[in-house]
């Protein structure tokens, strides 16, 4: 049996903004991130948070261009008990 388990990055919207990645939350580094995997990143954010944000997407400033690229898309943000809505993930060129 190995005993290699897969790696999940759990992260929350910072600041007004919205950033998951970068600003704030600076604790993963583009080569963390690359090898966790894009489908291994989950977000946690409070509907009022999501609502705060008025449209815009979430964002990521990892301070790498083509991995701020690689991470735009949908992703499911858990928002509470059996609530999971679907969020737009963007970066700032």
């Amino acid at each position: 049996m190995s005993a290699f388990r897969p790696v999940k990055i759990i992260v929350t919207a910072i600041g007004g903004q919205g950033h998951i990645f970068g600003r704030g939350n600076q604790q993963f580094t583009p080569d963390v991130i690359r090898q966790v995997g894009k489908e291994n990143i989950m977000i946690v954010a409070a509907r009022g948070k999501i609502a705060s944000l008025n449209g815009r997407p979430l964002l990521v400033d990892t301070h790498d261009p083509e991995l701020d690229q690689a991470l735009v898309g949908i992703y499911p943000v858990i928002s509470g008990y059996q609530d999971i809505l679907l969020y737009q993930v963007g970066y700032e060129s």
